[in-house]
């Protein structure tokens, strides 16, 4: 499951720089996370970086996007393949 920035955001600019997989972008008003890019971290770390380090909390799972870890893991390749 992707993971999703609420309206909560403060645009602290904390979240960005440690998104592995650069899913992390500033939209209109808040950061937004690409769905297709955010593998919450699976591949590499244990946790989701954004979350973690969010002093807001407002990084929660996407329902919208609901993946397996398999399925996480699987786009964590086809991302990383190109590299």
């Amino acid at each position: 499951m992707a993971l999703k920035i609420t309206d909560e955001c403060i645009n602290c600019d904390v979240c960005e720089p440690v998104c592995p997989n650069e899913a992390i972008y500033m939209g209109p008003e808040i950061y937004e996370i690409d769905p297709d890019k955010c593998t919450e971290c699976v591949g590499h770390f244990d946790e989701p970086q954004c979350a973690e380090i969010c002093p807001v909390e407002c990084i929660p799972k996407d329902p919208n996007h609901e993946e397996t870890e398999e399925q996480l893991l699987q786009k964590y390749h086809q991302l990383t393949e190109s590299l």
